[in-house]
């Protein structure tokens, strides 16, 4: 493979710029075999997207200092660096000492990485992802994994390609109350499961009727709508991007992808899909449609309700009911699962490490991350279309409905098309 030279840039601190350091070491990729690391004995980390969910990967990196660092950084506005440097000072106590890009193609392509952390918007999540994968890095990637459907199983192929590591961020898989509530249930604590309450959270909307304003300085606006139109600049669009049909799938493919998670954990569907999803309540727009998942065993998921755990769900069964949410469950009848007498830990991060050493698979994996993903896309198209749809998940179609077919993918920009795999 062919390393394009890297270009550095400085690193802006208060009262002076500091050119950060030349790597000193080899990357594992290109040293040594599968499972070890660099010369001096630490992973070397590049983080791709330094907005807010950046602070908490950093921090929960930084309690893994004895075997791994940041060495490298990208976004494409370099201002949220620093606003990221300023955080590291805060937390960590000592300068950050990284590398620094506005293109992650570079930062993918230098030669002191051993693995990399991609917290883009969803939408230039999986390209990136693609090609780290090519370089022969271990990824952990934000959820919801994917923007479509298509491009999360292009990623799971380049995972398994490539013999790559990749745990997805839906981290409660790595908090041992939410293992331990969910074990309960997949055990038949709860009797049958017939039916599963999720919050109805809403998808993304038109970005329509937004007045173009000036691209502030140190934004590369072309690289941040990545694969997406290239649209005149709106500060709603930068900052509140998870509203808008052109970089996410909304709410319900954010933290609905938390919940959707929790339910095939607790379910033990790890490769179970439904078969059909319905519109059921109307509403003012179609992206806050309540609708009805039904899975093959015959259980129903019903988001019909702005109310209920945000992180999980409630499931209903023949002897009983639970709640799950991130951090605890309730039961009713009170006090049929005895109170978690565990550490209320959450170690995804260290998980995701302990597999780049180990080589095996994390808590989170492609192929688990993509399938909930997918259900999250599910639930849009079906509110899109506003009509029944019934999902093939062998072919990873949709059966009988052309016009809802289409809406599986989305045209991407030429100059980001997804790498072959």
């Amino acid at each position: 493979m062919t390393f394009k030279t890297t270009r550095r840039i400085f690193l802006k601190t208060a009262g002076a710029a500091t050119t950060l350091a030349l790597p000193t070491i080899i990357p594992a990729h290109v040293l040594a075999a599968p499972g070890r690391t660099g010369a001096n004995g630490k992973i070397r980390v590049g983080l791709i997207g330094a907005g807010n969910r950046a602070k908490w990967l950093t921090r929960a990196l930084s309690r893994e200092g004895s075997r791994a660092e940041l060495v490298s950084v990208c976004d494409c506005y370099l201002p949220q660096v620093d606003l990221l440097a300023n955080e590291h000072r805060q937390n960590i106590k000592a300068d950050p000492k990284w590398n620094v890009y506005q293109n992650y193609e570079d930062l993918l392509a230098s030669d002191d990485l051993d693995a990399v952390i991609i917290a883009t918007p969803d939408h230039a999540r999986v390209r990136a992802a693609v090609l780290a994968c090519q370089h022969g890095l271990d990824i952990y990637a934000e959820k919801p994994l994917s923007y479509t459907i298509p491009e999360g199983r292009a990623l799971v192929k380049a995972v398994r390609k490539h013999d790559r590591i990749l745990q997805v961020g839906t981290q409660q898989r790595s908090t041992a109350i939410n293992l331990y509530a969910c074990k309960f249930v997949r055990e038949g604590g709860l009797g049958k499961v017939h039916t599963i309450l999720v919050k109805n959270m809403p998808g993304s909307r038109p970005a329509d009727g937004l007045e173009m304003q000036a691209i502030p300085e140190g934004m590369n606006w072309d690289r941040f709508c990545a694969q997406a139109p290239l649209m005149p600049y709106n500060v709603d669009l930068h900052r509140r991007w998870r509203k808008y049909d052109p970089f996410t799938g909304g709410t319900i493919c954010d933290r609905g992808a938390h919940a959707l998670d929790m339910v095939h954990l607790a379910m033990g569907w790890e490769n179970v899909a439904p078969k059909r999803i319905e519109p059921t309540l109307a509403a003012d727009n179609y992206w806050e449609r309540g609708v009805r998942l039904y899975y093959p065993d015959g259980t129903v998921i019903r988001l019909e309700s702005d109310g209920g755990p945000a992180f999980g769900g409630i499931f209903i069964g023949d002897k009983a009911k639970m709640e799950i949410n991130r951090g605890r469950f309730a039961c009713n009848p009170k006090g049929l699962l005895p109170a978690f007498e565990g550490q209320d830990t959450e170690s995804h991060v260290a998980n995701w490490l302990d597999c780049v050493q180990s080589r095996e698979e994390p808590n989170a994996p492609v192929e688990v991350g993509h399938l909930v993903t997918s259900v999250s896309h599910l639930i849009n198209i079906c509110r899109i279309v506003g009509r029944p749809i019934d999902w093939d998940a062998a072919t990873e179609q949709i059966a009988g409905d052309p016009e809802a077919n289409k809406l599986l993918d989305k045209v991407r920009r030429p100059q980001f098309a997804l790498p072959q795999v």
